[in-house]
């Protein structure tokens, strides 16, 4: 699993709230919350924000939606929108906050917190991906999201975070195509498993796993019977990651294989596979 962080900054628009009424809390408190119920925007939006506060974040969330719902012309249902977005996403309602943020940018594009919104998205994908052995679809979402959020808002500190984030989830990816091209080779799949380490090499040759993808090749195209394109592959590695243990196993197998000018003695390893 990847690490995961909370939003670089609560909203600003947190802070910019009416004072908060004093109400006494019994157990019956949150159900009389949320219950449809007629009330003054100022109560409503200062009673969700109350709920936010303690850490109550799903009722925060349903009342922040009572806010725009119950009032949809004043200033407060925008700012709500928002804080719904950001109450769902600490309540690890993914799906709810994603949809909150969307509806957000949809009504509000050109808004000053749109940044926000953008990454709220980002976020809430980024937070929901698994390790290598599941789906991954929900990790592209979150590579299209922060794509997105970096080409938009390229000078906003969101983007910053945002670009430190696709690094992370690229180096994922490749992990994905890695997994599953070993699984190929100890079948003896060999041509499935050239397609998955060509697409590390190819798509993501700045993570942490090109060189792995490089020794795989070699391999892969070896046990194929192509050995001038192993050749290719270690030569790659050897310019590339000279002082791995990834290419001194690369250099080995060629040298095994009849050797060739494409490959150059490996200088001592200094990383292990």
């Amino acid at each position: 699993m990847l690490k995961f962080h909370r939003p670089l900054a609560a909203l600003t628009i947190v802070a910019a709230v009416l004072p908060l009424a004093a109400c006494a809390g019994n157990r019956n408190r949150t159900r009389a919350d949320t219950q449809y119920v007629a009330r003054d925007v100022n109560t409503l939006y200062n009673s969700a924000k109350e709920r936010l506060s303690r850490r109550q974040y799903a009722v925060a969330a349903t009342l922040f939606d009572e806010v725009e719902r119950q009032h949809p012309y004043s200033i407060w249902a925008r700012r709500a929108q928002l804080m719904s977005a950001y109450s769902y996403y600490l309540a690890k309602d993914h799906q709810k906050s994603i949809d909150s943020a969307r509806r957000f940018l949809a009504i509000h594009p050109g808004n000053k917190d749109a940044p926000y919104a953008h990454y709220l998205v980002a976020l809430n994908y980024y937070e929901q991906i698994e390790d290598v052995q599941r789906d991954q679809s929900i990790t592209r979402s979150a590579l299209d999201s922060l794509g997105e959020l970096v080409r938009r808002y390229p000078q906003t500190r969101y983007a910053a975070d945002a670009r430190i984030k696709t690094d992370l989830v690229r180096d994922h990816l490749a992990g994905k195509e890695m997994e599953i091209g070993r699984f190929y080779q100890r079948r003896s799949q060999w041509l499935a498993s050239v397609i998955r380490f060509r697409a590390v090499v190819d798509e993501y040759q700045t993570t942490t796993h090109a060189p792995e993808a490089l020794m795989r090749l070699t391999e892969s195209y070896l046990a194929l019977g192509i050995p001038e394109e192993a050749r290719k592959a270690a030569a790659v590695l050897g310019a590339n990651y000279p002082t791995t243990n990834w290419y001194q196993r690369a250099y080995e197998l060629v040298q095994r294989h009849g050797g060739g000018a494409a490959t150059a003695a490996p200088a001592a390893a200094a990383t292990g596979s």
